[in-house]
């Protein structure tokens, strides 16, 4: 292979010796790691009196009397009282009950509390209204309280609100999973010695031990340092894993995945810089979702057409009809109980708590339901990009290989894959291994001699061996750029520094780390003597690739009309190839846009305009002030939603957790920290964004089946209290109340079986139109209202049915029809229960409705509540209420008179979509085009809408959320690399004035 190439030696300017005899020339030394010790800049201690302890915030930031960035762990040391000894038992204990356990606190609420806040909402507050008419206001006249009403509403009540407390208890905690992503284990001195306690217990002053595989138990400052390397993408974003040596801070939450650490710990649960990222979760849990909102508005609507024809009712019947107290108060109860769709929130959990289960097939976790609606109307999706976009694992270029010298790009892989660990690797060793195929051939054909490992100082790796197939002893190095250039004394020419510079420039301006790689032979069969020289012979581009399915679900996504804008920690070149890669283009910008806005004189005119037109937003450069932390991502997300965007945001880790939270949907992705998980609505259980197609597809569909009930019930308000109140009006008609409350409990069970019914998602975001679903809502209605009406005028004011079908009433032949004869009363409760049900078969589908045909349980309840229906009017002879059974010929008569009139229904649907709808739809299309002119931003339904009345409506699993934000200290989070060091300062001073004000008992 190419490695066996004679070398030809330099000119001899370039290395001051070739002999292997002159071990201590200065180039020649470079490589061994023992003439390079720990140099760093001498560190500082706090210019202040120690012994008092009453270091201030602002004394920390000036660096007269402290240099954050190097203050001596003896100084962490004193402040926290503490030694390298760890603490006593007995100090633990104490130390315990004055900082809390290191864990994020949760709040329970009362069962049965949470039972009855179902019952809290306007709806249900007029059914107990109903209630209460009817046992503490029906007396009198001789008549008993109303029981059987009472008792039927307060069933009726008692099972929406057992089936909402069932779904909701189902739900899941967030704050327990936040809780779960601290270490469970922690290895700790206490009174001198080594032991393993729950993470629970640490407290600041504790020493703690960790090493590879490892979660870092609790917030620290490490006194010993052996080859650390820490994994804090889950809370910083960053791709690769940081160096850590002593005096440096780790951060609870983060994996230790290379070497061993002792650390002492200045800081738990919930004042851990996790806990800090907690405390904005949940920070607007006390607004109103979306559906809420929604709900509220429908209400509104069923409550004001309700609340018109009661005082009509109250007006005409008492005042022009004189009706006694009791008679006018039955009609009113019919309104009433029949208007209120009180199954509604109940009837979208339920259709929300299946559709969860559906998508739970497609490997996505709902821990909020309503997430699901707002899912189906999403038309920004942020996503994060490392381990989300990407596999936020390192992999080697292939594409983009330098080459330098008589090297193929295969060899280049292979000598520096020679060059990396085959165990215990870190990042770039186990891309290099990989990019070779098969691991085994990074130790196949070579005795090992030597290896040492990267380490934070040389940042290089090397290793001597001997091949097998000559027999010659060779070396490999691999590492920084600079670092490995300095080292090459062979055939090190202007024109490949030239070379070399440019690669390295190409490669940073596309976001990709180089690694060089450079050769030497030894001569001899002294594995530690020198080398002929090092020869610079590759550059390995290193990246963190996309997901292999990211692409091909972005475009879906797209297809789908949502926009896709990327939201990252990493780097803004890093950011623009990941984009240019995956199809979401490159116009990418700085996150410190958000505070400095866009430039003056730019294509920009404000800020908004440009978080549109962005396709995402990284640090500008590595380890400044720019980089994109919870706080900027918050701001983003709560921005598109101020333009009237319904956005969803994924990510992994617990940087992502506050937007996760901010965001109408909060997708944790697959590998996600328990963090992002507890804040997030959605948790993806499968690698890959595909599911997220797969969701939003599944909640379209669900979305479909919210909106032909919401249609279905305003029309059946309509049609039940317009109906009633014009026969009460035209015929002084008294229906039964409890008639009524017999209909609603039947078509609430049939219309259950919604939340599994066919239909066809949409191909765009999908909005709730109120204004369309009150205008079908009305014309369904009154059409419906003429069927009843009309079959009651020839029943009354004819003897059509008696004389063509031989049928008969209660009244003696010949005789006036009696208005309210109970047989009558059956008849209207008959035709009322069956073509009110029949309406959901239109209302579901977009054309007529035997073209798409229903689910098998839709068609089975509607058959089943028609036939109980039916047998209830044959059958129904009850004492307590003013029914009479009646004979199969009416109940034929009421069937056929339904179905003619259930024909035309699919005609009136398609008339309004003709004409009204169509005139709906253009005058909105109208306002946004005059809105986007004017640059008024859309006004589009928001999501978190602050309304008092909303709230009402709120789903009660807000309470779990409510309580996240009880922990921490409510402050938003800054993330700056360069601020870390300083943080753990403040952490241990805080921690240091509260042991100042508690002193040790022993002391």
């Amino acid at each position: 292979m190419s490695s066996n190439v004679e070398k030809e030696p330099g000119p001899l300017g370039d290395s001051p010796a070739q002999a292997p005899s002159t071990p201590t020339e200065p180039e020649k030394r470079k490589r061994e790691y023992k003439d390079f010790g720990h140099e760093e800049e001498k560190a500082t201690h706090a210019n202040v009196d120690m012994s008092t302890i009453e270091l201030k915030a602002e004394d920390l930031y000036d660096k007269e009397k402290v240099d954050l960035e190097t203050i001596v762990i003896d100084d962490v040391f004193t402040l926290l009282q503490c030694s390298a000894e760890g603490l006593t038992q007995a100090e633990s204990e104490r130390r315990l009950e004055l900082f809390g356990p290191n864990k994020l606190e949760q709040e329970s609420q009362n069962a049965f509390l949470q039972f009855l806040s179902f019952m809290w909402n306007p709806l249900s507050w007029v059914m107990e209204g109903a209630a209460l008419v009817a046992i503490a206001l029906s007396n009198g006249e001789g008549r008993a309280p109303d029981w059987q009403d009472f008792v039927g509403i307060v069933l009726l009540l008692f099972i929406n609100s057992a089936i909402g407390f069932y779904e909701e208890r189902n739900a899941g905690n967030a704050v327990a999973a936040l809780m779960d992503s601290l270490a469970p284990k922690a290895k700790v001195k206490r009174d001198g010695s080594w032991s393993e306690i729950e993470s629970a217990g640490l407290v600041p002053g504790d020493m703690v031990a960790f090493k590879i595989g490892d979660i870092v138990p609790a917030d620290c400052r490490l006194t010993e340092a052996i080859n650390v390397s820490i994994d804090q993408a889950a809370l910083t974003g960053e791709s690769l894993p940081s160096s850590k040596k002593d005096g440096d801070q780790c951060f609870s939450g983060s994996t230790c995945k290379q070497g061993e650490a002792e650390g002492v710990v200045i800081s738990t649960g919930a004042n851990t810089f996790f806990g800090r990222a907690a405390s904005l979760v949940g920070q607007d849990d006390d607004t109103t979702g979306h559906l809420q909102k929604i709900l509220a508005q429908i209400g509104t609507f069923c409550l004001v057409s309700i609340g018109i024809f009661v005082l009509a009712e109250i007006f005409v019947l008492y005042a022009g009809f004189r009706y006694s107290y009791r008679r006018g108060l039955d009609n009113i109860l019919v309104l009433l109980i029949g208007g209120i769709p009180i199954a509604m929130p109940t009837v979208l959990s339920v259709t929300l708590a299946v559709g969860a289960q559906q998508l739970a097939k497609h490997k996505a976790i709902v821990t909020r339901i309503t997430a699901i609606e707002e899912l189906a109307g999403v038309t920004i999706l942020c996503s994060d990009k490392t381990g989300t976009l990407t596999t936020n694992k390192l992999t080697i270029d292939r594409n983009t290989i330098r080459t330098y010298g008589p090297f193929t790009p295969d060899d280049v892989i292979l000598l520096a894959a020679y060059a990396s660990r085959t165990e215990n690797q870190d990042a770039i060793d186990a891309s290099v291994v990989s990019a070779i195929g098969d691991p085994s051939r990074a130790r196949a054909g070579i005795k090992l001699l030597d290896f040492k490992p990267f380490n934070p100082v040389d940042k290089r790796t090397e290793i001597t061996y001997r091949e097998e197939s000559s027999g010659k002893l060779k070396r490999v190095t691999k590492g920084m750029t600079g670092i490995i250039i300095e080292l090459c004394t062979r055939n090190k020419t202007n024109e490949v520094e030239d070379k070399l510079e440019a690669d390295v420039e190409e490669f940073a301006s596309r976001g990709l780390r180089a690694l060089a790689v450079a050769y030497e032979e030894v001569d001899g069969d002294d594995f530690e003597a020198e080398g002929n020289g090092f020869e610079l012979i590759g550059l390995l581009a290193i990246f963190d690739p996309p997901r292999d399915d990211t692409k091909q679900t972005i475009d879906d996504a797209i297809a789908l009309g949502v926009k896709v804008k990327m939201v990252t920690g990493d780097q803004l070149a890093i950011a623009k190839e990941t984009g240019r890669r995956l199809g979401l283009g490159d116009h990418m910008y700085p996150a410190k846009v958000l505070k400095d806005g866009p430039v003056p004189g730019g294509k920009h005119a404000s800020l908004d305009e440009m978080i549109m037109d962005a396709d995402g937003f990284a640090d500008q450069f590595i380890d400044t002030e720019t980089g994109v932390f919870p706080e900027h991502k918050y701001e983003i997300v709560k921005r598109l939603q101020g333009l009237g965007h319904l956005c969803a945001m994924t990510g992994d880790g617990a940087n992502d957790a506050p937007a996760l939270s901010r965001a109408n949907v909060g997708i944790a992705v697959e590998g996600a920290t328990d963090a992002a998980r507890g804040a997030a609505d959605i948790v993806l259980t499968e690698p890959g964004l595909s599911t997220i197609v797969h969701a939003i597809r599944g909640s379209r569909q669900i979305f479909q089946r919210m909106r032909n009930y919401a249609i279905y019930a305003c029309a059946v308000t309509i049609r039940i209290v317009v109906c009633f109140a014009i026969l009460a009006f035209a015929y002084k008609f008294d229906f039964p109340p409890f008639m009524v409350l017999l209909i609603a409990v039947l078509n609430d069970g049939t219309i259950m079986t919604l939340s599994v019914d066919r239909v066809l998602p949409s191909m765009t975001p999908d909005s709730w139109d109120l204004t369309e679903i009150f205008a079908f809502a009305v014309a369904y209605g009154l059409y419906l209202t003429a069927s009843t009406v009309a079959l009651v005028c020839v029943i009354i004011e004819t003897t059509f049915f008696q004389d063509k079908f031989g049928v008969s009433l209660t009244n003696a032949p010949g005789t006036s029809v009696d208005h309210n004869d109970a047989q009558l009363h059956m008849i209207v409760y008959l035709q009322v229960a069956i073509i009110s049900q029949a309406l959901i078969f239109v209302t579901r589908a977009h054309g007529f409705f035997f073209m798409e045909r229903p689910s098998v349980a839709l068609f089975c309840a509607f058959c089943i509540a028609q036939l109980i229906a039916s047998i209830i009017a044959a059958y129904g002879n009850w004492g307590f209420t003013n029914i009479q059974a009646i004979s199969g010929g009416w109940i034929g008569i009421v069937w056929v008179w339904n179905i003619v009139w259930f024909m035309p229904l699919d005609w009136i649907k398609f008339a309004m979509k003709a004409t009204i709808i169509k005139s709906l739809r253009a005058r909105h299309e109208r306002q946004i085009v005059a809105e986007a002119t004017s640059g008024v931003p859309i006004t589009r339904t928001q999501s978190r809408a602050a309304s008092i009345h909303a709230s009402l409506y709120s789903n009660r699993v807000s309470f779990i959320k409510r309580a996240a934000r009880k922990v921490g200290f409510g402050g938003k989070v800054s993330m700056k690399p360069e601020e870390l060091q300083r943080f753990s300062s403040i952490q241990a001073q805080r921690a240091g004035a509260t042991l100042a004000r508690n002193p040790s008992r022993t002391a």
